[in-house]
């Protein structure tokens, strides 16, 4: 046999070892992050299947499959738990800080990146510290502000905060990929006779939306699950929002547990689905922007 000839099977069978082994690493890669995953979503599962059970199975099986699929408790944690208004609040609240945060978001990132004024790297310094500064060092200069005003027991009084909190990282989201956006794209507008609105409304925006989708979606969640500042700040039942109205379940000495789980699972589950449903855009809106 020849050399040429022995130096090809060699070359064959290193190519199957290697193909091999690259199958094997993928294979314990997906065993491990399925192991990984059932750890995250077993929980969600649990909660789902003791929402159609009665409080005595709960305590007696918790971890048993439920004897029978009762809807009810859906519907009685709705009507009971006055879940209508509190998510007709939390949507409200919800839409308004996304879009608040959105807007204010995306023009200050095109005036930090793309614009130069003075101040301009101390501002953006204070909107970087804001990301290490917690809800609780100003929240009694907050409350006492929002008395003088008149905004507690109102809309305004959970949207403004949250998209004062919610500004710092979308802003650093937003500069960081319109950093690596080249500066001769702009150079061109301008030659064009574009001012700051038109390049901003008609360049900017247009390559923001991946990355303003991720910035929706995690303020989104942010807004939905929030309890401290709509505990402290409505007392109106009328003006409550979901995190709020699931304490209408637990009382001092009783907690009706088959409808704390349905409540739970209700607002859990669309927050999940739209998790699932954006999930590459967030990716997306996480990486772009890190290479230029």
């Amino acid at each position: 046999m020849t050399t040429t000839a022995i130096d090809i099977k060699k070359d064959a069978y290193s190519g199957r070892e290697a193909a091999s082994r690259r199958a094997f690493s993928h294979l314990l890669y997906y065993l491990f992050m399925i192991i990984i995953s059932c750890f995250y979503f077993y929980p969600i599962i649990w909660l789902v299947l003791s929402s159609f059970r009665e409080n005595r199975e709960i305590f007696s099986a918790p971890f048993a499959l439920p004897e029978q699929v009762n809807l009810q408790n859906w519907s009685k944690a709705w009507t009971i738990g006055n879940m209508s208004t509190y998510a007709k609040n939390s949507v409200i609240v919800t839409s308004a800080t996304v879009a608040g945060i959105l807007l204010f978001a995306s023009l200050a990132a095109f005036a930090f990146s793309k614009l130069r004024f003075r101040g301009s790297s101390f501002l953006m310094l204070l909107f970087v510290f804001g990301l290490f500064m917690p809800l609780q060092s100003f929240f009694i200069a907050q409350s006492y502000i929002f008395e003088q005003l008149n905004l507690k027991d109102s809309y305004m009084g959970l949207i403004l905060p949250y998209i004062g909190t919610g500004l710092p990282l979308a802003i650093f989201l937003l500069k960081a990929y319109l950093d690596s956006i080249p500066k001769e794209l702009l150079e061109a507008a301008r030659m064009d006779g574009c001012n700051d609105w038109v390049m901003y409304s008609r360049i900017i925006l247009p390559l923001l939306i991946p990355n303003m989708a991720t910035v929706g979606i995690f303020s989104a969640l942010n807004a939905w699950n929030e309890l401290l500042l709509a505990m402290l700040y409505i007392q109106n039942d009328a003006l409550k929002t979901i995190p709020v109205g699931l304490l209408a379940f637990s009382s001092r000495y009783m907690t009706d547990y088959k409808l704390l789980f349905s409540a739970l699972a209700i607002i859990t589950l669309p927050m999940i689905v739209m998790y699932l449903f954006f999930h590459r855009y967030i990716i997306a809106g996480l990486t772009e922007g890190a290479l230029k």
